[in-house]
């Protein structure tokens, strides 16, 4: 199984904020693994000895000053140069010992990215009710708009290629990055899949930086752009549609008086209904216009993602 990874240039990437707990653990688990793979901890701004911890165990250390693992995650694929990027939490949640097994995977059926779809008994309360209801509604709304394939689209353990994370235009700061991540995959139809790994409870003394309600509606607001400039068709296509009925719904009364009496007796309401139809109008035709944008946008992503060929094991 480790000989083919001895031809692969492998990069372990971590972003840290206040990991000292557990980032000695997750980096020797990573070298035992992967271990001709190269270890980077991206510290951001940590206030405890995450950054001292890791230099100890000889992973390359580097901060970012901009807070936000979205913050990290753009200075991680924008500075590192690899064949293959294994993307991981500090926490010690996730099983080091599957990425092999994603490497593997991601090389042989040819694809640009592999997801740790965790799997926990849950017997220590890691993976909290609320996570997982709001994973499955994020899932859901992404689905509907982006193509479906993912079921846990949180998951911070992946394995992506190089033409997928150089091709990949990071616009987010905080932990919706992996919502950002999913949607440009769905987008530039890039091949991925998803493989089983436990999902493990942090140590004791080890907290979660993610809150589930504030980062919650961080995640949706970051669906709800990606949705207005990713389909902005139908995204303006549904707010005419609602102006549209509101307006007729407005303009109902006002004809039954008129054709009953021959009067317009409530004309702020006749204003009322004029105004909400043209907003209708300038709603489509706002998609219509931008939907060209769109398209273009998305043509200068396929055309960053085509710039590198596939890896193929023979040329190593």
């Amino acid at each position: 199984m480790k000989d083919f990874i001895k031809n692969l240039d492998i990069a372990v990437l971590i972003p840290c904020f206040n990991e000292e707990k557990t980032i000695e653990k997750v980096i020797n688990d990573f070298r035992v693994h992967l271990p001709n793979s190269k270890i980077y901890v991206f510290d951001n701004c940590s206030t405890d000895d995450t950054a001292s911890i890791a230099r100890k165990n000889n992973a390359e250390v580097r901060t970012v000053k901009h807070i936000g693992k979205g913050n990290v995650v753009r200075r991680m694929f924008a500075d590192i140069e690899a064949d293959f990027y294994i993307l991981v939490d500090g926490d010690d949640t996730y099983d080091a010992s599957r990425a092999p097994d994603m490497l593997r995977t991601i090389l042989d059926k040819s694809l640009d990215m592999v997801i740790g779809k965790r799997v926990t008994s849950n017997t220590s309360g890691e993976y909290r009710f609320g996570h997982v209801f709001g994973n499955k509604i994020l899932t859901q709304s992404v689905s509907i708009f982006f193509g479906r394939g993912f079921t846990d689209m949180l998951s911070g353990y992946r394995v992506m290629s190089k033409r997928f994370v150089k091709s990949f235009p990071v616009m987010s700061s905080g932990f919706e990055i992996e919502t950002e991540i999913t949607i440009h995959s769905l987008q530039i139809l890039a091949p991925f899949e998803e493989v089983d790994t436990n999902y493990i409870s942090r140590p004791l003394g080890s907290e979660s930086k993610l809150n589930t309600y504030s980062d919650g509606l961080r995640i949706l607001r970051m669906i709800f752009y990606l949705i207005k400039d990713g389909k902005p068709m139908q995204f303006f296509s549904f707010v005419s549609m609602l102006f549209f009925l509101t307006s007729v719904i407005v303009f109902i009364p006002i004809a039954q008086t008129f054709i009953e009496t021959g009067l317009v007796p409530r004309l702020p309401s006749v204003l009322l209904s004029t105004g909400l139809m043209i907003l209708s109008f300038l709603s489509i035709t706002t998609g219509i216009i931008l939907d060209s944008f769109s398209k273009s946008k998305l043509e200068n992503k396929i055309l960053a993602y085509l710039c590198y060929p596939k890896y193929e094991i023979s040329e190593k």
